[in-house]
Parts: C-alpha cells; sequence; structure tokens
C-alpha cells in the first residue's frame, strides 16, 4: 500500500472523504515525512507540528458532522514563510523579521484553512524573496532532493523542494519574475503561475503597500506532483478576498477537467538571444511529440520576444525597487541578497523623472497587445522555463557570473510576469537524480488551457512520485 505521505492531494482527498484513513492519519505520516527528510533539504524552516495535528483533528469532526467539505478538506500542505500565519513571524528569509509576527491570517492562509487544508509546515525564501536560489543568513540553505549540489529554485525554492520530497501534497509559493515556476522546473515537479488577480495574496503584516508593478506582477500560485493537484491547490486559494484590491471574479476556470480540448501550439525551442542546453531544447520537442500525438496542432515558429519582455521586467522592476524595496535590502539585506540584486539590476539605467517612467510603463502595452495578436493565433506557446539546465546552488553570486548571460537565459521565466500571462511548469525531460521541465503560456485567463495541455503531458509522462533526497 502507498504511504500517504506519498499519495496526491486529489487520493487524500478522495479517502479522507470516504473514510478509509483520516486526516490526523495522513497528517500524522506527512509531518513524520517532514521529520526524516527536512534535516536534509532545510525546505520547511517553520515547523507546525501541534497546529497541524488541532486542524486534521478539527477536520476528521468536521467529516463526521457531515458539513460541507473543501476542495482540499484534510490534506496536509505547506505554504511559503512570506505569507501572513496568525501568530508567526512573517520572515521572508530577512533577519530582521524575525520577530515580525503576523496579527492576523493573510490572504493565502486564510483560503487554505476555509479550503480545509492542514498546513504542516511554512517554507523558505531567499532573503526578500527577490532570488532564485534559496539560502538566506536567517534560515539558512534550501536543497534540492534530486541533487543537494543543485539549486531548490527560488524563490518559493522551499516549497518546490518540499513538494518534491513528500513533505506536503501541495505547496504555496508566489511568483513576480519565476518563483513558481522555476523551482517546479528545478524540483521536477508541476508548477503554476496563474492568471495575475486569480489568486489574493494580501498580507496584513505588510510594513507598506506595494508599488505599481509589484502589484500587477505578483501572483499566488502551487506547486504539486499531479495537475488534479494544482488545479485543487487553485480552487482553495482563489477564495474571494476583499483585502485584495486586485482579485478579479472566478471564471470557472478550474472547474473539474474533462478531457482537452487540442489548439494550435507555438514551439519555441531554442533562440538567438541567448545561450541554448540542447537537453532543454530536446525536453520542449518531446513535449510537442506527446501534444502533437494527442491531436494538438504543433508549429515550430518564434513568439513575440521574451527578450524584449526581459529587458522590460528589468527596467520597469529595478527602477521601482530603487523607490521601495532597495534602501531595506541595503539595510536589512543579506550579502548574497546584495549581490544578486546587483546582477539583476545594478547597471539597469536609472528613471529618476515621472515622464520617463510613465513612458517606460506604456510599453507594456504595446507589449502585451502583440502577445495577445499572437496567442489569438497560438492560444499555447511551448518553451523553455530558463534556458540551461537548473544550476548549482547559488550560481548568482558565483565571482565568475556574467551578469548578461544570466539575464538572458532567464528570459523565458522572468519576461511574462509584468504582462500578466499565466505559465505552467511539466516535468518533461527529467529523470531521478537529474531535474528538467518545459513551460506551456496562455493569453491572460488561460489557465485552464494550461491545465488541459499539463494533463495530456502528465499522462505521457507518468506518475511524478516523491524523491528520498540523494547526494
Amino acid at each position: 500500500m502507498t504511504e500517504l505521505w506519498a499519495m496526491t492531494a486529489a487520493e487524500l482527498a478522495a479517502g479522507i472523504a470516504a473514510g478509509r484513513f483520516t486526516s490526523a492519519e495522513a497528517t500524522q505520516s506527512a509531518l513524520a515525512r517532514m521529520d526524516a527528510v527536512n534535516p536534509a533539504i532545510n525546505a520547511v524552516v517553520d515547523p507546525l507540528h501541534d497546529d497541524a495535528m488541532q486542524a486534521a483533528r478539527a477536520a476528521d469532526a468536521a467529516l463526521r458532522r457531515g458539513g460541507p467539505l473543501g476542495a482540499l478538506h484534510g490534506v496536509p500542505v505547506t505554504v511559503k514563510i512570506n505569507a501572513d500565519y496568525a501568530g508567526r513571524a512573517t520572515t521572508n528569509g530577512v533577519t530582521a523579521y524575525a520577530g515580525l509576527i503576523a496579527p492576523e491570517d493573510g490572504s493565502v492562509v486564510q483560503n487554505l484553512r476555509v479550503g480545509g487544508a492542514v498546513i504542516i509546515g511554512r517554507t523558505n525564501t531567499p532573503c526578500y524573496s527577490m532570488r532564485g536560489f534559496t539560502s538566506n543568513d536567517l534560515h539558512g540553505i534550501t536543497r534540492n532532493p534530486h541533487d543537494l549540489s543543485l539549486t531548490a529554485g527560488g524563490s518559493s525554492g522551499g516549497a518546490g523542494s518540499a513538494t518534491a520530497a513528500g513533505i506536503g501534497a501541495m505547496g504555496h509559493g508566489n511568483d513576480i519574475g519565476g518563483s513558481v515556476r522555476h523551482p517546479a522546473y528545478c524540483n521536477a515537479i508541476y508548477g503554476l503561475r496563474p492568471t495575475a488577480g486569480v489568486v489574493p495574496g494580501y498580507n496584513p503584516s505588510q510594513l507598506a503597500e506595494r508599488l505599481i508593478v509589484s502589484q500587477m506582477a505578483a501572483v499566488q500560485g502551487p506547486h504539486a506532483r499531479s495537475i488534479e493537484d494544482i488545479r485543487l491547490g487553485m480552487l482553495a486559494m482563489m477564495a474571494p478576498d476583499p483585502r485584495d484590491i486586485w482579485q478579479t471574479p472566478d471564471t470557472g476556470m478550474f472547474a473539474p477537467l474533462a478531457g482537452h480540448h487540442p489548439c494550435r501550439v507555438a514551439l519555441h525551442a531554442t533562440t538567438d538571444d541567448s545561450a541554448v542546453d540542447p537537453e532543454v531544447t530536446a525536453a520542449i520537442r518531446l513535449a510537442g511529440d506527446m501534444l502533437a500525438d494527442a491531436g494538438y496542432e504543433v508549429v515550430e515558429t518564434t513568439p513575440p520576444s521574451f527578450w524584449e519582455a526581459m529587458q522590460f521586467w528589468l527596467s520597469a522592476l529595478g527602477n521601482e525597487m530603487r523607490a521601495g524595496l532597495w534602501p531595506l535590502m541595503e539595510q536589512h539585506g543579506d550579502w548574497k541578497m546584495q549581490h544578486a540584486v546587483k546582477v539583476w539590476f545594478g547597471d539597469i539605467p536609472l528613471i529618476e523623472d515621472r515622464d520617463g517612467f510613465l513612458r517606460l510603463y506604456a510599453q507594456r502595452s504595446t507589449m502585451l497587445r502583440d502577445w495577445q495578436l499572437f496567442l489569438q493565433r497560438f492560444p499555447l506557446v511551448l518553451t523553455a522555463v530558463n534556458w540551461v539546465k537548473p544550476m548549482p546552488n547559488d550560481h548568482d553570486v558565483s565571482p565568475d557570473l556574467d551578469p548578461d548571460w544570466f539575464r538572458r537565459v532567464n528570459a523565458p521565466l522572468s519576461g511574462t510576469p509584468t504582462l500578466g500571462l499565466p505559465g505552467l511548469t511539466v516535468p518533461v525531460g527529467a529523470a531521478p537524480g537529474r531535474p528538467l521541465g518545459v513551460q506551456l503560456i496562455a493569453a491572460r485567463h488561460g489557465d485552464r488551457r494550461l491545465l488541459q495541455a499539463g494533463a495530456v503531458l502528465e499522462r505521457a509522462l507518468g506518475p511524478c512520485p516523491p524523491v528520498t533526497p540523494r547526494a
């Protein structure tokens, strides 16, 4: 019999609802798995054993009363440590915030609780959640269960590592420049960056309102080991929260999947804008063959420029950070965070006047229009998450790192967030100890199309079992 900790969220939810086992049993199993493997990977930095068992017993009691069940009723999950959990510190990987206690639950924790989920722990992130590599002076480094020498990704590296290792059936992350899709890629699991505004992400502990670029680009999304678990995670997390001013109404995107609707797919497997690893290209072409076998019309073509979108992301976010987050990073950030920010944004031209920034942000409309017209002809784009394989730990602070190379290989990952487009990581091309994957991109509110295509790839790939950490 499959261990409870190794089951998917869908299997756990169905088993708990049918009375084959209890949430308390599932939670005890998940906590035991966390205790066994977390020391090797340091994915969960705020374990919640007592809270989790209390929530699990409450879930079992609710089931006995016969009340309505949420999408994740009784299922053990993790949340990122930059999401407010009442009475716990929202550290965001910052030593100075070790005592920043959340006065109440933020949107993510509130909605997961309402959806019946049992939160077993909170996962690591880099300082200020602004690197693609998860380590910080407060909580230490998170390692990849596939290969401890590889990065677990970032900034939701703890969520990706925990989910891949079987610590919780689903992990919460957030994404402003790839922070859900990149850890999913590095840990060979599924990760969805939903359309901007679908999932609320308000945190009562936030020190000040985020500035406009971050407000429009940042999203909350799930990590999981199956597409169905991605769907269930979205159902739970997207409940309305009036505290979040950007949330849009549910349009039924995450109703149960019933087959798929083949469409034209733009296959983008190589580029002149960046170095490209042949294994990344091979994985994209393999995914294209899988979709073609399922009836999709796969056409190799070039979408609007990821590098152009990446340059916009760098300029818009970099200049916004100079007005807000940058001074905080200089005051409280660890040296890796400060170095990584210079790699990303250090030589980005400074925009000092109002008109210059407004003209810059007007470029977003032109780029998004180009993407919308392209996605009308090709409703899905199949491409890289990153043009190279998962990098070694802390590669972004290597003394010989070429910043231009680094920005270019990350363009498919970080180019789309400021446009609000959804993206899905699927672990095509991965093998034991060798994580890899591909990315599917759709138009805004095309999330359902992503999951349908993702399910086709999942059927061809087979199950995505948990990984026991390996050297």
